[in-house]
């Protein structure tokens, strides 16, 4: 596995990783917090599109449709093309259709997940579906579990749109699929096979729809276990900022360390607010 940057200084990774062509940027914990715009992101975002740079916003969550981010950022005083965001819901619509076309599923989540299976072909079904498919839902309920544990156990697959098991939320942390799923799981005594990041599924689709190679594009992301271990299994250089669920220490209980380490994404602009290492030499061991 070739990571360039591993051995040079914090500063010189920073200027390698600046002068790639391409990013995979997650968006919750690095862009926003719930409505909330973090430091530096729309500093970052204008960068991006100034300097022709390609770029796509990965996501774990399922909620929202492309469009709906698209009009969040907005309400954010962010303008970005929908076209520019990925979401789980759709790594898991396409990979479902992939695995049985025009198949049905009982979903456990919200209208950028369901929309997302609609459009891949699939119906709802709350009989024999050939899925169960849980994602982050505000109507989780114990007659959604209830049934959901019905259902696999009569042979539908258990699939979650993400393995995330907690998030950043606008006044907290919230419960992600991961935790959601679990009582199902357990229940029925099923593993759940998860479809978005660190599943390779979402980095090779992500790298396709920017049509850029792996050599050329880096990952930005505030999760080791998601964001990080995805780019390093896919020899993509790795940005860990600071701003969502990780801290300065969190890298240290991992048995593998990102390309770089920075408070926030503000920092990658070159001459901007946030352009200053000066915290961060001690996070490279």
């Amino acid at each position: 596995m070739e990571q360039s940057h591993r051995f040079c200084s914090d500063e010189q990774q920073l200027e390698s990783i600046r002068c790639k062509g391409a990013f995979l940027c997650d968006m919750d914990g690095v862009i926003y917090h719930g409505n909330r715009l973090l430091a530096g992101a729309g500093e970052f975002i204008t960068w991006l599109q100034k300097t022709g740079k390609k770029y796509l916003f990965f996501t774990n969550s399922s909620e929202r449709s492309r469009y709906e981010l698209h009009v969040k950022m907005k309400r954010l005083s962010l303008d970005i093309a929908p076209e520019h965001f990925y979401t789980s819901a759709l790594a898991t619509a396409g990979f479902l259709a992939s695995q049985i076309p025009g198949g049905s599923a009982y979903v456990i989540g919200e209208a950028g997940l369901i929309n997302a299976l609609y459009d891949a072909g699939y119906s709802m079904n709350d009989v024999n579906p050939d899925y169960v498919v849980v994602g982050e839902s505000r109507s989780y309920s114990y007659e959604t579990v209830i049934k959901a544990i019905s259902l696999v156990e009569k042979g539908a697959k258990l699939i979650g749109t993400n393995p995330d098991t907690s998030g950043p939320g606008e006044h907290g942390i919230l419960p992600a699929t991961g935790s959601l799923i679990l009582p199902i799981a357990k229940t029925t005594g099923v593993e759940p096979y998860f479809i978005g990041k660190p599943n390779p599924v979402m980095m090779r689709q992500g790298l396709k729809r920017l049509e850029a190679m792996r050599e050329e594009t880096a990952i930005i992301g505030d999760r080791m276990d998601t964001d990080i271990v995805s780019g390093i299994e896919a020899e993509i250089d790795t940005v860990l900022v600071l701003s969502g669920v990780s801290h300065r220490e969190t890298p240290s209980v991992f048995a593998y360390r990102p390309s770089l380490i920075l408070d926030s994404v503000g920092t990658m602009v070159p001459g901007g607010s946030y352009d200053s290492l000066s915290k961060k030499t001690e996070d490279k061991g």
